[in-house]
């Protein structure tokens, strides 16, 4: 109804005004939290299409050649890394450093490498990597190192490679190429730095093994998870007693400078080296089959 004084109309568009705000909020507040709902089924059916896509010939006779060590996986196992590969491509961007430029070949190799860690695990991802970038060589690191009197060292460092709880992976070219052609040293930058992504996203800390098929029983308790922590731990130690004593054995003494480098140095030996770390290491092995729920050995 409308009145002369146009008192109606005037209250009629205050009430729709507010109305509005209040509804535009409202529709604001509920599109959001549809969206994070929907959002991991549509990365999902994403990464699905994605990995459906057949791998070109040009890609795979690229890993034959610069990945021999793939050539020891079992067929199901290869399906799986070329599925995880390509979804690793299509989310994750490499950047090159010092005027390199990265290659399709250098993207393959890195990736597929990368992807051989997750092949056990179906929950797991390097979600949280936002990109890898790729010296052609060593590339220089600015340090500071505390000595046993407590003095602050400024020092220079050569790397092949780091690893960012941020979500960054920095990689030296070189060194990628080689741990890639010699499959059966137990050095390998990129599983080395890879195993440190996983161990940053917290998968080794807070879920521990996760029991696969492959794998042995995973602990279903926090104590049974407790203990396995507990076992990784003593062979910290005890590898640091060898290393201490000058008989490191099979593992790279660097492992011996923290519990985090301990973890990426085994997992190294533990897919390039399985037989031997089986035989001197058999526990430790039995650690990490549960945690990367895959038997090197057995391939």
């Amino acid at each position: 109804m409308d009145f002369p004084d146009g008192s109606g109309v005037e209250g009629k568009g205050h009430g729709v005004e507010g109305l509005n705000g209040v509804g535009v909020a409202v529709l604001l507040g509920l599109a959001a939290a549809l969206a994070m709902v929907l959002q991991p089924r549509w990365r999902r059916a994403r990464r699905e299409r994605v990995a459906a896509q057949p791998l070109p010939e040009a890609w795979r006779q690229a890993l034959r050649d610069q990945v021999p060590l793939l050539a020891r996986l079992p067929a199901p196992r290869q399906r799986q890394l070329r599925q995880r590969l390509q979804v690793f491509l299509a989310e994750v961007p490499f950047i090159g450093c010092a005027g390199l430029e990265v290659t399709e070949a250098m993207r393959l190799s890195i990736a597929a490498q990368a992807c051989l860690l997750l092949l056990g695990r179906p929950e797991a991802s390097y979600e949280s990597l936002r990109q890898v970038l790729v010296y052609p060589g060593g590339f220089v690191v600015d340090r500071q190192r505390r000595d046993e009197a407590g003095v602050v060292h400024e020092e220079r460092v050569a790397h092949a490679g780091e690893s960012w709880a941020e979500g960054q992976v920095v990689l030296s070219w070189d060194d990628v190429a080689y741990g890639a052609e010699v499959p059966d040293d137990g050095m390998n930058v990129v599983l080395h730095e890879f195993a440190h992504q996983l161990d940053q996203a917290g998968l080794r800390v807070l879920s521990g093994p996760p029991g696969p098929q492959d794998a042995p029983a995973p602990p279903a308790t926090a104590r049974a998870h407790a203990a396995w922590q507990a076992r990784l731990d003593e062979a910290f130690e005890a590898f640091c007693a060898r290393c201490a004593a000058g008989r490191p054995g099979l593992l790279d003494p660097y492992g011996a400078t923290a519990p985090e480098e301990f973890f990426a140095v085994a997992t190294e030996a533990f897919f390039e080296q399985p037989l031997a770390m089986r035989y001197q290491l058999p526990g430790l092995y039995a650690d990490l089959q549960a945690f990367y729920g895959q038997d090197p050995a057995g391939w």
